[in-house]
């Protein structure tokens, strides 16, 4: 059976300016059940993988919660 890991957070997640097309961060994550302490990996993310998690997380947290988007 494939390991199993839970993400903590994604820290630090920054880019050189703000057209960039690739971010650098740490991922935190702890192995399931495991007592060891949680670990942290470097990720760089394109930012059509972070549009792509926006759009879907956000349907995710709206189906799940009910939470109401808030139009400006």
């Amino acid at each position: 059976m494939p390991e199993a890991w839970e993400i903590l957070t994604l820290r630090g997640l920054a880019a050189t300016d703000e057209r960039a097309e690739k971010f650098v961060g740490s991922l935190i994550i702890h192995r399931e059940g495991n007592p060891e302490p949680v670990e942290s990996v470097t990720v760089a993310i394109k930012r059509t993988v972070l549009a792509e998690l926006h759009e879907n997380l956000g349907r995710l947290l709206a189906r799940s919660t009910g939470i109401t988007r808030r139009t400006s």
